[in-house]
């Protein structure tokens, strides 16, 4: 009975093509909103973790407590032997050494007087360890608006906001002044390599980036860190996990008083991102579930249209002799295919444009020059295994359940009166 009903709705394009359409075309923005949704989102911590917090981030405890000032007279020494300890407990992760630092940036002319001056937010990453990833993971490359990504010590990155009010051109000389770890003043001479476009309005007018065996040496942190940032070798972030590498860790350390001891926090335990990761499930949940209804009522009532409009045919397959159950049953196992093949054509264009989107994304750039807090200037999709099968929930069910209550009317159609109705 299948197998003939298939053949019908292949050969009756009246009756199967528009509610195949309208299957399909339900599905594929059930899994086009869903991918986005998840991709924005997900976007936006990544970028948190990237520049900021990673998937866990180790510090000493006294750190933790005063970080927003970013500390690094409290920061973490003895780093190789921690390094060689992190790499043998937790191989999953990609451990980078960090410095967040500030100071006062000069830029003088030819003559050597001061053309332009500014407060700075550095930023230490190890740019040139082969292996680190970082220039990759912040995205440098692609967010170089002029020169390179620094090749060799004294080399300095500067956003394209803060070149441009300090007069700054590639090659020139700045001057850095601020404070050592033990707290004497720190000088030193940079040659600017490059200017960056970070996205962030906050960045782009403030933020140096230089290598970490620089700032250890400028800060007089030998064998030293602010931060020890670990980030999932595939670059995914998984919130359990981190929470049980995290707790794991802290286990070693739970009878240890010195104040210099590590601790370690998940991605979740630091900026409120715990309270964000929460509303980001509450919101993604949420709006898949609103139109996942929404498409549900429309492709119900198109099922539901659909079997009205076949009446007539149904009058001529009783006054013909079929049972009533026999074309409720049926219908409903027609309804049950255009469902299948129609979300099958929704899924298949659903994730191949969420999966162009994840790739390419939309640029965003030019309506976040005002921002004050740091979001992609990208907007990307995400495809997750869940978009394999959420469009088949509408496509299929609702449609089922809108020819399930057309049908009813099967049932009420009386013999004695189909021959008049056939004659009209």
């Amino acid at each position: 009975m299948i197998k003939f009903i298939f053949k019908a709705i292949l050969r009756d394009k009246n009756r199967s093509l528009l509610p195949v359409i309208v299957v399909a075309l339900g599905v594929f923005l059930t899994i086009a909103l869903s991918g986005y949704i998840n991709g924005m989102l997900g976007d936006m911590i990544e970028q948190t973790a990237r520049f900021q917090t990673g998937h866990v981030k180790v510090m000493s405890q006294a750190y933790a407590e005063n970080i927003d000032q970013s500390p690094n007279d409290l920061a973490l020494l003895g780093i190789d032997e921690l390094h060689e300890k992190l790499n043998a407990n937790y191989p999953d992760y990609k451990w980078v050494n960090r410095i967040n630092f500030g100071g006062i940036i000069d830029a003088p002319d030819e003559n050597g007087d001061s053309k332009g001056q500014g407060p700075a937010m550095g930023m230490a990453i190890e740019l040139f360890s082969e292996n680190s990833g970082e220039a990759e993971r912040m995205n440098l490359a692609n967010s170089l608006l002029s020169g390179k990504i620094p090749e060799k010590s004294g080399e300095v990155l500067l956003g394209y906001e803060f070149a441009d009010k300090l007069g700054a051109k590639i090659g020139d000389e700045l001057t850095f002044m601020g404070n050592t770890m033990n707290g004497s003043m720190a000088f030193a001479v940079f040659k600017v390599s490059g200017t960056v476009r970070f996205g962030s309005t906050a960045m782009d007018k403030g933020t140096i980036i230089i290598d970490f065996t620089d700032a250890q040496q400028i800060l007089d942190m030998e064998n030293g860190t602010g931060e020890v940032l670990g980030f999932y070798k595939d670059e995914i972030f998984l919130q359990d996990h981190a929470r049980e590498t995290a707790n794991s860790f802290n286990a070693e350390y739970a009878d240890d008083t010195d104040e210099f001891a590590p601790i370690m926090k998940s991605l979740a335990e630091q900026n409120t991102m715990g309270t964000y990761l929460a509303l980001v499930d509450s919101i993604t949940g949420m709006f898949v579930f609103v139109f996942i209804l929404i498409m549900s009522i429309v492709l119900w009532n198109t099922g539901l249209i659909g079997g009205l409009r076949r009446y007539q045919e149904f009058g001529i397959r009783l006054a013909l002799g079929e049972t009533k159950g026999h074309i409720y049953k049926t219908m409903i196992y027609e309804a049950v295919l255009i469902g299948i093949i129609g979300s099958i054509v929704g899924t298949i264009i659903g994730i191949a444009v969420t999966l162009l989107m994840q790739t390419h994304g939309i640029d965003i750039s030019g309506m976040l020059k005002d921002a004050s807090m740091m979001m992609p200037s990208v907007l990307r999709s995400k495809f997750t295994p869940q978009l394999l099968y959420i469009g088949f929930i509408p496509g299929v069910i609702a449609m089922v359940i809108g020819n399930m209550l057309a049908g009813i009317g099967i049932y009420k159609r009386e013999t004695a009166t189909l021959f008049k109705e056939l004659e009209v």
